[in-house]
This record gives C-alpha cells, sequence and structure tokens, in this order.
C-alpha cells in the first residue's frame, strides 16, 4: 500500500506531464479501438451478404477479389440438383456508377433470391422483381443518394433503369446497392452465363462436407467454403485485418514513445530523490518497480480513457446518416482485452529504459547532483 502511494504520489507531483502521457496512450487506444472495430464490422456485414440463407459458398478458384469469379451456369444447374442441397442461389457482383457517385454496388439476383424475399419494400413489393431486363430494386441508402423513388428512372453507368421498389436490408452494404434481375446484370457486366458465386442452403448441415469435396471433384476450377471457412480464409479480409492491426499498433508504439519521454523525464529530475531512497534501503529492484509501477498506472488510465474515447466515437459515427449500416458498435471484448494488454505492454516497454537508468544511479554521486 505504501509502495502504490509513492507512485501515485510521483505522479502526482508533476501532473501536467502525466496527463499528456495518459491523453498519448488513450488516443491511441482510441483509434486502434475504432479502426479495428470498424474494419471488423465491414467484414461481417460482407460476410453477411454472402452467407444470406446459406451454409456453402462457390466461387471461382484462385481469385483475388469476387469480382473477378466467374462461376458457369452449368456448375449452378448441376449443384441445385443434388439430393444435400435446398436450394442454391446464384449471385454476380459488380461496380456501377450515376451522375455524382462513381462507385455502386450492383447485385446481380434471381427473384428468388434470400435478398430480395427476406427484405423490408419501403416501396413497391418482390413480385414484380425481374418481370422487365431495365427494372432495378434500390436500397434505401442508395435511393436517398440518387433521389429517387419506386417508378422514376435512373441514369446507372451507360444505361436508364426503371426503379420498381425500394428495399430496406440490415446491411449497409446492400442497403446501399442497386438490385438487378441476374440476366439484367450479367447482359450490363458483359458476364453471360456466370455469376460471382453460388451461395447454397443445405438439407443437412452436416452435409457440408461432402458437398465440398463433389464440387472440388467435379468443377476443378471452383471452390466451395463454408461460410465461417471462408471468412477466415479471405485474402481481402485478411487484409483488411492486418491494415487494422497495424494502424492501431503504430499508434500503440508512438503512445508508448510518449510514456518512455514522460519516465525520462520523470527519472532525470527526482536523481537526488532516488539517491536518497537508496540511501534509505530502496534496492535496484524496488527502484525498478516503482519505475515501471508508475509507467503501468499511465498505460492503464490511458487504456480505460482510450477504451471509453474510442466507444463514445463509435456511436457518434453510428449516427452519420452516411454511415448508416457500416459502423458496427458491438466491440468484441476479445479486442478491448487484447488493446488493454498492448497498452499495457507498451508502457512497460516504455520504461525499461529509464528503470535501468534508475538502477545505475550511484547514491554518493548523485547527492552531489544538481
Amino acid at each position: 500500500m505504501i509502495f502504490l502511494t509513492l507512485i501515485l504520489t510521483n505522479l502526482c507531483r508533476h501532473r501536467i506531464r502525466s496527463l499528456i502521457s495518459i491523453a498519448g496512450i488513450a488516443f491511441s487506444v482510441a483509434a486502434m479501438l475504432t479502426v479495428v472495430t470498424i474494419l471488423q464490422g465491414a467484414i461481417g456485414m460482407f460476410s453477411g451478404i454472402l452467407s444470406s440463407d446459406s451454409e456453402i459458398i462457390v466461387f471461382e478458384r484462385n481469385v483475388s477479389d469476387l469480382f473477378f469469379s466467374n462461376v458457369p451456369a452449368a456448375a449452378l444447374n448441376e449443384i441445385t440438383g443434388w439430393p444435400m442441397v435446398s436450394h442454391a442461389d446464384p449471385v454476380l457482383f459488380g461496380i456501377v456508377s450515376s451522375a455524382d457517385h462513381p462507385i455502386i454496388t450492383c447485385f446481380g439476383v434471381t427473384a428468388s433470391d434470400a435478398r430480395i424475399r427476406n427484405a423490408t419494400w419501403i416501396q413497391g413489393n418482390s413480385s414484380v422483381f425481374a418481370q422487365h431486363s431495365d427494372d432495378v430494386a434500390l436500397g434505401e441508402r442508395a435511393a436517398e443518394f440518387l433521389g429517387a423513388k419506386a417508378g422514376d428512372h435512373v441514369p446507372i453507368g451507360h444505361g436508364i433503369f426503371h426503379v420498381i421498389g425500394i428495399l430496406k436490408t440490415a446491411n449497409g452494404f446492400e442497403d446501399g446497392g442497386v438490385f438487378m434481375p441476374l440476366s439484367s446484370a450479367q447482359s450490363f457486366f458483359h458476364k453471360e452465363g456466370t455469376s460471382s458465386v453460388i451461395t447454397v442452403k443445405l438439407l443437412n448441415k452436416d452435409d457440408a462436407a461432402a458437398l465440398k469435396s463433389i464440387v472440388r471433384s467435379k468443377f476443378p476450377n471452383l471452390v466451395a467454403l463454408e461460410d465461417t471457412e471462408f471468412t477466415r480464409s479471405y485474402s481481402q479480409f485478411k487484409i483488411l485485418k492486418a491494415t487494422a492491426w497495424a494502424v492501431g499498433g503504430c499508434g500503440l508504439v508512438l503512445g508508448g514513445l510518449g510514456v518512455a519521454n514522460t519516465m525520462i523525464m520523470s527519472v532525470f529530475t527526482r536523481i537526488r530523490e532516488i539517491a536518497i531512497l537508496r540511501v534509505n534501503g530502496f534496492s535496484h529492484l524496488q527502484l525498478a518497480m516503482m519505475i515501471f509501477g508508475e509507467s503501468a498506472v499511465v498505460s492503464f488510465l490511458g487504456a480505460l480513457s482510450g477504451l471509453l474515447t474510442g466507444t463514445c466515437l463509435l456511436l457518434i459515427l453510428k449516427q452519420v446518416p452516411a454511415l448508416h449500416g457500416y459502423v458496427d458498435v458491438s466491440v468484441d471484448p476479445v479486442v478491448m482485452l487484447i488493446v488493454i494488454l498492448l497498452a499495457l505492454a507498451t508502457g512497460v516497454a516504455g520504461a525499461l529504459y529509464p528503470a535501468a537508468y534508475a538502477m545505475r544511479i550511484r547514491a554518493v554521486e548523485a547527492l552531489r547532483f544538481e
């Protein structure tokens, strides 16, 4: 208890310096938490697009992005007829543009697709989807930034399309997209007779391994993965996760440098005090533990402040209309634990040199130090 009191007293004697170090760690932790949570939310949303009422995803082998995947219609027809398959839905992904909006995600789907069946239709209804080649349904956000409503004709890319409905989904990507009949999307993107993926719903989930094996043997150019397998192995997801942790890690390194600077300055200004502690029986280990304790307290307070700041920032971002559906404020407890541990490790690492320097101070010489 006395040791903790000494640590807190030392920090309070230099309040401004301690607060600056706490703020540095807090901003680093908030940045890491925000970036990691947003990117994980984005990954979860994209995974949700692929796993809509399905357990298996079939796509072209060795493609870097699903936008480049081509699954032939023959594969769809054969997979649909397999006895373990409840239904198989083709989906074609594409990027379209309109005036003032150069990037809009397009989903080429059939009328029976779960995205069409399960969506909440704000205007129009699913029964009229895919009746005409120039018909499209808009996600709620897409309708907002296109300024369109059911019955309007909107320019998209090099064509003019008739809006037959506005639908709302829980997925931010889908909510900001354009839904085209599959045949129209194939013609629009010059991918006749193909789709980007096939999402497969099984009659029995235990048949997943058998279906993957059959796909591997019958279609060497295709690969079938369960939804969880795809999320773990997809290269774009790995890049996003690595980027998030790298950005957050750089922020923590900067915060750790701030802690190191604070602790170095603290040791330099307390050389005579440290000498007195040595004369009064403090061991080298106790001096080191005092320095590490001060650093750990700073890091812990910074981590808690950063978690609070990051969570508040996520809540604010969630209220921004343009980011509707894109920001998930459900912070993973594992992520929170990792961030706290990294912050503490960074703070302790920042105290290594100051602690080593304090242990080398000789009491006799230090007492003459001005």
